[in-house]
């Protein structure tokens, strides 16, 4: 109990995060602030379909239900254009979650070849296979490659059920705006 209290203490917490980024290297804070924005776009997209895409649905269905004529050409086009306007609302900033999720790994490597590269500075300053000089740079190395992959299995899920909720909405209102 006294450790989990030691645990939640907030000092201790930032201590051990910012231990956590200095072996990890500079790389290491670059891919927490990719995933701090990726989670982030995540709860705002989740926030959007709790609260604003209700009155965006509703918006283009009274446009669509207080127009007399459903069946002419330009009918359909005022349909297409509900539908487009209810489609780039539920997609905003899912591209950017896709982009997020499948920039992380990459951050990761990049921090893996920065890592190595410390590595292969200490071999070639001391001359020969330091393992304490080199334990630095190989934790630099694989820290931020782990870090990357979890930052990116961590919004993977999300995105593709942002996505599919999406879908599944301007399907909705696609249904709903019927066409006589």
């Amino acid at each position: 109990m006294e450790d989990l209290l030691l645990a939640l203490n907030p000092a201790v917490a930032l201590g051990g995060l910012r231990e956590f980024l200095e072996t990890g290297g500079n790389v290491l804070v670059i891919i927490m602030v990719a995933t701090f924005i990726l989670w982030a776009l995540i709860v705002e997209r989740y926030w959007y379909f709790w609260g604003a895409h209700g009155s965006v649905k509703r918006k283009a269905l009274n446009a669509w239900d207080d127009r007399a004529d459903h069946k002419s050409w330009a009918a359909h086009k005022v349909r297409d254009q509900l539908l487009s306007e209810v489609k780039i609302s539920a997609q905003a900033n899912i591209g950017m979650i896709k982009a997020m999720v499948a920039i992380a790994p990459l951050l990761g490597l990049l921090g893996t070849v920065t890592g190595m590269v410390e590595v292969f500075d200490v071999m070639a300053f001391s001359g020969s296979s330091n393992a304490r000089g080199m334990a630095a740079g190989v934790s630099k190395a694989t820290i931020p490659t782990m870090a990357g992959m979890v930052a990116s299995l961590s919004g993977l899920y999300f995105s593709t059920a942002l996505d599919r909720r999406a879908k599944r909405e301007v399907s909705k209102v696609a249904d709903a705006l019927v066409i006589e």
